[in-house]
């Protein structure tokens, strides 16, 4: 398979959870600020670091909170253009229409990368996939505190879409044969 059929297998994945949640939830993600998204991220993002460096002691994998990662760096990505709510205010199929279109985002950006990189990723490790992400969440985060302005870096939508693809290749890479 390539490198964008894998990307969209491993989204197929995701996609699957968040709309199940979105069953048993609704949206209700629409009421977390970004910097909220942005924590529960890290969260995410530090469990996996944890199961790499030892045994789990609540049984949930490192796979599922990769789909996680992916999935809360999509909710990001929406908040970050529509703002939060004080409630959730869209529909379950409005909320899967703008997953599905930041996950294009995500999809078009590896794209780039790979014409770029080739396929760079495939000769690393995934506790490396876990390091850049926790890397990015610390320049969110330093972005954030700086109100959102950067001098010469990319911002924080940059920074989630490749949140979003190094946690795709955990995925890609865990579920391989």
């Amino acid at each position: 398979m390539t490198t964008l059929e894998q990307f969209d297998c491993a989204l197929d994945l995701c996609r699957d959870i968040f709309s199940k949640k979105l069953k048993d939830y609704g949206p209700s993600w629409r009421i977390m600020r970004p910097r909220s998204v942005t924590d529960q991220l890290y969260i995410k993002a530090k469990r996996i670091r944890t199961l790499e460096e030892g045994e789990a002691m609540v049984e949930e994998g490192i796979l599922g909170e990769f789909m996680a990662v992916v999935n809360y760096g999509l909710v990001g990505l929406i908040q970050l253009e529509r703002g939060y709510a004080d409630e959730a205010d869209m529909t379950a199929d409005e909320a899967i229409g703008l997953y599905d279109a930041k996950a294009a985002l995500a999809r078009k950006l590896m794209a780039a990368k790979t014409h770029d990189y080739g396929d760079a990723w495939r000769g690393m490790r995934v506790n490396s996939y876990t390091d850049f992400i926790l890397t990015k969440l610390q320049r969110v985060k330093e972005i954030e505190e700086n109100c959102g302005r950067t001098i010469v870096s990319e911002g924080i939508d940059s920074n989630y879409l490749d949140i979003i693809n190094y946690a795709v290749f955990g995925i890609v890479k865990l579920t391989e044969k």
